[in-house]
């Protein structure tokens, strides 16, 4: 018989996992992109943090702060949302941003790179470069910037710094992963070992994305799509996220293991029983365990205290 304990525990993930569920069963061969990029905003719209959020352009690239209230003026995150570089928003995430900012106490720029299959590889990578040179621009070091994203956001987290070092601009304090897409050619074990797991991501979708976003002749392995073949020496501290049911947990073990043996200081976080990007989910227990334990590496490299109480 079952602990009736860990079935308990196991309920909010369920509950996510159906909500993932009827997105998906809604979406046919007919279905536009258009369609299912308004369908993924609706489904996680909504913001209940206190925090303010303003549109902006950096540098051209659509944005948004999302903003805590009394957060250092001369600090910030820079985030990319997940969605397989086709779908997801700043809308979509705003929610997840938001619990990030607050619970960091540190403002977020977010941004709305480009999306394929209308902008392939690299476009997204190119607005990701334009955001963080807006934020210098705008007076900010490059040592009081941080970078977070999710899944394909993950991706642009680790690219935008292997691009950024291969052009000699000075890198960000640090980078928070969480269920990174690390490899577009999905070698790793973890996508036979965890199918019968993962309640969404199969191999077959993630290498459809994978074509979607590089176009017929791109490469998959091509260190700057996916990070988890490239040089990863002199990156900044990385925080890598994971959860144990998911296909692509090896991208974020891979990934992890090949930072460590290039001399990056790096953490890896495996939680048992959760599954891609949980941390979207605040009726998951765990995704304010986790999101907690991703603020404290944000201040610790930002350099921001602990904020009061009654902040």
């Amino acid at each position: 018989m079952g602990n009736p304990a860990d079935d308990i525990a196991a309920m909010p993930v369920e509950r996510a996992i159906e909500r993932l569920r009827a997105i998906y069963r809604g979406w046919t061969r007919d279905t536009t992109v258009a369609q299912m990029r308004r369908d993924w905003d609706a489904a996680f719209a909504g913001c209940l943090a206190p925090v303010s959020c303003r549109h902006v352009s950096a540098g051209g690239v659509d944005g948004e702060w999302i903003e805590p209230a009394d957060t250092p003026r001369d600090k910030a995150i820079l985030y990319f949302h997940g969605g397989g570089f086709r779908i997801g928003s700043v809308e979509s995430h705003r929610d997840l941003i938001a619990r990030i900012a607050v619970a960091s106490g540190c403002r977020v720029l977010a941004i709305n790179y480009r999306l394929a299959p209308e902008h392939r590889f690299p476009a997204a990578l190119d607005d990701a470069l334009t955001a963080y040179r807006h934020l210098r621009d705008q007076g900010l070091r490059p040592a009081d910037i941080a970078f977070a994203g999710d899944s394909a956001g993950g991706n642009l987290v680790l690219g935008t710094m292997l691009a950024a070092r291969d052009r000699g601009v000075p890198l960000p304090a640090a980078g928070a992963l969480m269920s990174p897409w690390t490899d577009l050619a999905a070698t790793g074990a973890s996508y036979e070992t965890r199918a019968a797991a993962d309640p969404v991501h199969q191999r077959g979708m993630i290498l459809a994305l994978a074509k979607t976003y590089l176009g017929r002749d791109g490469d998959p392995r091509d260190p700057l799509a996916s990070p988890l073949y490239a040089d990863l020496d002199g990156l900044p501290p990385l925080l890598v996220q994971a959860g144990d049911r998911e296909t692509v947990r090896d991208d974020a073990t891979g990934l992890a293991a090949k930072a460590k043996a290039a001399g990056v200081e790096v953490e890896l976080q495996i939680w048992n029983g959760m599954i891609h990007v949980f941390q979207m989910f605040p009726q998951i227990p765990q995704a304010a365990e986790a999101l907690a334990s991703l603020a404290d590496f944000l201040r610790k490299h930002l350099h921001i205290g602990h904020r009061k109480a009654s902040q």
